[in-house]
């Protein structure tokens, strides 16, 4: 409990003007709050942010640059992100491993610091290869032994070169002069190492070690024991192996029965790597947690990153060059899509996995047109719209408009975005006058028929005209049986080819891509909104006459 007096010492403080005395007054109020009281640890840390946040509005000075390194070094054994920053103080900018990618890493590392402080039991990171999860969770791993040296943790992974190699990395980030480890733990010292079994032991030589790495198919049962921090990291060692049901199973009874069973109830689980597929290991554990009522206790996180965002651009441009810019993940995408593996692109990069025995839509299947030469050179016989509307749970408004030559039927533009109605109303207003769309067909219900009411009573104020109607939606059941039967004419018909989509198209064929017809889906508005389409193939022509206000008497 934080006395009357060192309250009134501290408000006084904060009261001051902020400058370098009053801030460094107020760090050591800070440390003498937690050395009286070491449950009033959270209060110490709010004072130091409010130090660090302070330094960063002062203009620069040379004691404030050492009092904000002295504040991190505190820091640096209670919260991840300064133990991160304050161990590569030292390296050059270009070697440091943080700081060029804290956008997006501090997302991992937030959650990290969560699992410390007891928030979480488990989470699960999800990220392309080559951009840092790994080296992240080696600093989270030596980071959280060192903190406590009593405790047991353990790292698994596929096979033992790439345990070996965690193993290594553990060791060079304790004892690389280059970090400053022994700055922010010069209690700890390493008593024991063993490159054979993997394990390092911290201060005294344990029955079951500070550190141990071990593969998947090393022996864990009776050597291995977990009452710290548990890391399971990729457990497949490709693509091979993890689309194959029986490696699956395999995998998952090694997950579950061996390293599983080595956690003690305390402990807190890391499961990362690449989804490769829904049967893989993180599928299946959280399948667990979401849907078994026996694990509704059970606190977890999933942080997911994919390689492009929804605005198509790269989330790992880190600089220095030591990330992947948007043009390389476009590379990519191009690559997979041309030898018709989409698949493998999604599972890889984007972090949702496909089961390639349900994809409905893949390039090999679907037909590509060039918009600026490969349609006739005339008037199309009929211009038509389906609408998909959004009912939020982060739905997309999907609208593609399909061109008619006889009997051939090309989508050259769509309306595929997921913001509210103020901005995708606009959006199919302004598609359906550029097009001059003959029909448009929206599916609705009772209670969400205003949404095409305001579209028409927008098209009435730009003097636009056109058959616009609401068709009722079938319930999801509905949905998937509708797309299953329509895909064969979904697949006649001619999309935009790779090199000549905007983002909102490359968006939707990414949807349709995506679509399966086993297992969860966690957006389905663009084949849907393309079986709806199929359903207006049929209809009848109707006609489109631009008019004056006057006429329309508005």
């Amino acid at each position: 409990m934080i006395s009357g007096r060192n309250r009134r010492i501290i408000n006084a403080i904060q009261k001051q003007e902020a400058c370098y005395e009053t801030l460094n007054d107020l760090f050591g109020m800070a440390r003498a709050v937690y050395e009286d009281d070491n449950s009033e640890l959270s209060y110490a840390l709010k004072l130091t942010k409010y130090v660090k946040d302070m330094i960063a509005y002062l203009p620069a000075e040379e004691k404030l640059n050492e009092l904000y390194w002295n504040v991190l070094l505190w820091e640096a054994p209670h919260l991840f992100e300064s133990f991160l920053l304050y161990m590569e103080k030292n390296r050059p900018a270009e070697e440091k491993f943080y700081e060029p990618r804290v956008n997006p890493l501090k997302q991992v590392v937030d959650a990290i610091q969560d699992l410390a402080d007891d928030l979480l039991d488990e989470l699960f990171i999800n990220m392309p290869s080559r951009v840092g999860k790994t080296q992240l969770v080696k600093f989270a791993y030596v980071w959280w032994g060192s903190r406590n040296t009593e405790l047991s943790n353990l790292y698994t992974a596929y096979s033992d070169k790439i345990t070996n190699a965690f193993y290594t990395g553990c060791i060079e980030l304790m004892t690389d002069p280059t970090y400053t480890y022994a700055e922010i733990f010069p209690n700890n010292k390493i008593v024991k190492t063993n490159g054979d079994y993997e394990i390092i032991d911290l201060n005294r030589v344990k029955t079951y070690p500070t550190f141990t790495c071990r593969s998947i198919y090393g022996t864990l049962n009776g050597s291995c024991d977990c009452n710290g921090l548990g890391i399971a990291d990729d457990l497949f060692s490709g693509i091979e192996e993890a689309v194959s049901v029986d490696r699956q199973v395999t995998v998952w009874g090694k997950f579950d029965n061996n390293f599983m069973k080595r956690l003690k109830k305390k402990a807190k689980l890391i499961n990362m790597g690449t989804r490769w597929a829904l049967g893989d290991c993180q599928g299946r554990r959280r399948s667990l947690l979401e849907n078994n009522s026996e694990f509704k206790n059970r606190r977890y996180r999933v942080v997911s990153i994919p390689a492009l965002d929804e605005n198509d651009e790269s989330n790992f441009d880190y600089p220095y060059d030591v990330g992947y810019s948007t043009e390389d993940y476009r590379m990519m995408r191009a690559s997979f899509e041309e030898n018709d593996d989409m698949a493998s692109w999604y599972a890889q990069d984007m972090q949702d996995p496909i089961e390639r025995q349900g994809a409905l839509f893949t390039s090999d299947t679907m037909k590509f047109f060039n918009p600026e030469c490969d349609m006739p050179e005339r008037e199309p016989d009929r211009i038509f719209m389906a609408v998909d509307e959004a009912f939020g749970g982060g739905d997309f408004v999907s609208g593609p408009i399909c061109y008619q030559f006889d009997d051939t039927y090309y989508v050259p533009d769509v309306v595929f975005d997921n913001g509210d109605k103020k901005v995708t109303q606009p959006l199919l207003v302004d598609a359906i006058i550029k097009h001059k769309i003959q029909a448009v067909q929206f599916e609705e219900t009772k209670t969400t028929m205003d949404y095409r009411e305001k579209v028409e009573e927008m098209l009435k104020e730009k003097g636009y005209r056109t058959n616009s109607y609401g068709k009722a939606a079938p319930g999801n059941l509905g949905k998937r049986t509708r797309i299953f039967d329509k895909a064969p004419e979904i697949r006649e018909m001619y999309f935009v080819d790779a090199d000549h989509r905007t983002k909102q198209y490359q968006k939707f064929i990414s949807n349709l891509y995506t679509f399966k017809m086993e297992g969860k889906v966690k957006h389905d508005d663009g084949p849907d909104s393309m079986a709806q389409l199929c359903t207006m193939k049929l209809g009848d022509v109707a006609s489109v006459q631009i008019m004056s206000r006057r006429e329309l008497g508005i």
